[in-house]
C-alpha cells in the first residue's frame, strides 16, 4: 500500500461531490472496479502465528506473558480476541476499497458494552480502542463478523444458524450506514443507543431481548468504584483506602512508583478539559495497584489509581500502556506524517495514548470525561474511568434469538462510529441496498474462522508440547 498524506487518506468526501447522492455514486461506481464479491476472498496465510504472538510478547511484562497465553488458549473466542495483531497480518493481504475511516482496530462482539455517559444514562457502544487507527472500513467489519461467526459456533448453534446470525450483523452494518450517511452530518454525530429506549422497545416486544438487558443494566449499574473498593480494599490506620492484593490479578506497587505516578497525574491533568482537570484537582491519591486485564492486553502495563476527595468520595482511574496499533504494526497502515498544522492529525497521532483517546473520542457517541493521556519512559499512556457503571451481554451462551438481536446491535453501531469519518456516503453507496456485499463478508469470516480456529490448536500444541509457557485459569 502507497504512503499517503493524512489529508489524501481522509480526504473530505462532500469536498471532492459536491451532494451525498454524488458520494453515493462515487461508492456505486467503485464496484465496477472492486465487485463487492470480491471481500469474500480470503488470501493464503503467510505468517507464523506463534512467531508474531511471541513478537508482541516481547514488549510486555515477563511475568505475565504465560497468563496472556494461557487465556488464548482456553476457548477458540479467547484466542481470537487475543489473537488482533494476527488478523492484521492477514487482513493487510486482502483487497479493500481504498476507503479509509477512523477504525476500532478491535471491533470483536465482547468489545461492546453498556457504560455511563456524562448525563448519568447507560448507553450501548464500542467500549475498546487501543488499536484504533485509520484504516478500511473493512477491517472492522471482518472482525466483527467473524468474531460472530466463532461466537456461534461456542454455542453450538446448527451451521445454517451460525450463517445466518453473521448475515444478520453484516446486514445490520450495511443498513445502519446507509441510514446514517443518509442524514444530515450533525444528526450523524449525535445519534446514540440509550439503553432506557431500547429497555422499552423490548419490554414492548414481549421477547427474551428484554431479560438479557435487565440483567445487562442491574450489572452495569452495581458495578461503581464505591462498590468495588468494598470488595478489593481496606481502610488503614491513617484512614486512607488500600488495595488488598491479590496476585497476579492485582499487585500493589512500591511507594517510590506510587510517587511516580502522582507526578505523571499531572501530565495527564493537562490533557483533560478544563472544568474536569478543576474536579480532578480536588481529589487526592490513596493508594495504586498493577492490575491485569482482558485476554489480549495481558502484560501491557496496567494500574489503577484509587483517589479520594475531602468528604471521602472515591473515584478510580485506570491508567493503561498504549503500544503502537496492530493495524499499524502488523496491518502495515501507514502512520500519517506528523504535523503541527494538522490539527486532526495531531489529535489521533501525536501519542499512541493521544491515539486512543482521539479515536475513542470519534467513534463513541458520548465518552468517559475523565480520558486523557501521557508519556513516561519511552511508553505512552491513556487514562479512563474504572468501573464507572460499565456492563456487558455475555454473547457466549446466549439463546439464538437474543443473540441475533445483540449482534444486530453491535453492527448498527460499528456503523454509527464508521459514519462519523468523511467517506461515509461513498461506503454507503458502495453498500447497496442488496446483500451482495453481506453474502461476501460472511463467506470470508466463515473462512477466517476456521483458520483461527487452526491457529488456536497451533497454540494449544506448543502448550502441551512445552514449546510455550502458559499459566491456565486465572
Amino acid at each position: 500500500m502507497p504512503v499517503t498524506t493524512f489529508t489524501e487518506r481522509l480526504q473530505p468526501t462532500q469536498s471532492i461531490h459536491r451532494t451525498g447522492e454524488e458520494a453515493a455514486a462515487a461508492g456505486r461506481a467503485l464496484r465496477e472496479h472492486i465487485p463487492r464479491s470480491a471481500h469474500a476472498l480470503l488470501a493464503p496465510p503467510d505468517r507464523d502465528p506463534l512467531e508474531i504472538l511471541q513478537q508482541q510478547n516481547a514488549t510486555r511484562l515477563p511475568e505475565l506473558v504465560p497468563l496472556r497465553l494461557g487465556r488464548m488458549a482456553s476457548s477458540p473466542f479467547a484466542f481470537y480476541r487475543g489473537a488482533a495483531a494476527l488478523m492484521a497480518f492477514d487482513l493487510a493481504a486482502d483487497t479493500t476499497t481504498g476507503l479509509e475511516v477512523v477504525a476500532c482496530g478491535d471491533a470483536h462482539i465482547s468489545n461492546f458494552g453498556l457504560y455511563a455517559s456524562p448525563e448519568r444514562t447507560l448507553v450501548f457502544d464500542l467500549n475498546d480502542f487501543d488499536e484504533a487507527a485509520i484504516a478500511p472500513w473493512e477491517w472492522d467489519l471482518k472482525r466483527l463478523v467473524t468474531s460472530v461467526v466463532i461466537a456461534a459456533q461456542e454455542n453450538a448453534y446448527a451451521p445454517k444458524d451460525v450463517r445466518a446470525v453473521a448475515l444478520a450483523a453484516a446486514a445490520a452494518y450495511r443498513k445502519g450506514m446507509r441510514e446514517l450517511a443518509a442524514l444530515p452530518v450533525l444528526q450523524r454525530y449525535h445519534y446514540r443507543a440509550d439503553i432506557d429506549r431500547a429497555l422499552v422497545a423490548a419490554k414492548r416486544r414481549r421477547d427474551g431481548v428484554f431479560a438479557v438487558l435487565s440483567r445487562a443494566v442491574k450489572q452495569a449499574q452495581r458495578r461503581t468504584a464505591d462498590r468495588y473498593l468494598e470488595k478489593v480494599s481496606e481502610l488503614d490506620a491513617s484512614g486512607r483506602r488500600r488495595l488488598i492484593e491479590n496476585p497476579p490479578l492485582l499487585t500493589r506497587v512500591t511507594p517510590e512508583q506510587e510517587a511516580i505516578v502522582e507526578d505523571l497525574m499531572v501530565a495527564y491533568q493537562a490533557t483533560l478539559p478544563l472544568d474536569v482537570a478543576i474536579l480532578l484537582g480536588q481529589f487526592a491519591i490513596d493508594d495504586v495497584a498493577r492490575r491485569v486485564v482482558g485476554v489480549g492486553s495481558v502484560g501491557t502495563r496496567c494500574f489503577i489509581v484509587v483517589l479520594r476527595d475531602h468528604s471521602g468520595g472515591s473515584i478510580i482511574l485506570q491508567v493503561k500502556e498504549a503500544p503502537p496499533s496492530v493495524l499499524n504494526s502488523h496491518g502495515r497502515m501507514p502512520v500519517p506524517t506528523r504535523t503541527r498544522a494538522d490539527g486532526v492529525l495531531e489529535a489521533l497521532h501525536g501519542s499512541e495514548g493521544q491515539r486512543v483517546v482521539g479515536s475513542q473520542r470519534v467513534l463513541q457517541a458520548v465518552s468517559d470525561p475523565f480520558l486523557g493521556h501521557f508519556s513516561a519512559n519511552g511508553r505512552d499512556y491513556y487514562v479512563r474511568q474504572f468501573r464507572d457503571q460499565k456492563g456487558s451481554i455475555e454473547a457466549i451462551g446466549l439463546a439464538l434469538p437474543e443473540f441475533i438481536a445483540y449482534v444486530e446491535a453491535c453492527g448498527v453501531m460499528l456503523a454509527r462510529a464508521h459514519a462519523q469519518s468523511a467517506p461515509a456516503p461513498t461506503i454507503a453507496g458502495y453498500l447497496g441496498g442488496s446483500d451482495a456485499l453481506d453474502r461476501a463478508v460472511v463467506d470470508w469470516s466463515l473462512g477466517y474462522a476456521e483458520r483461527s480456529a487452526v491457529d488456536h490448536e497451533r497454540l494449544r500444541s506448543a502448550i502441551a508440547r512445552g514449546q510455550v509457557e502458559a499459566v491456565a485459569g486465572i
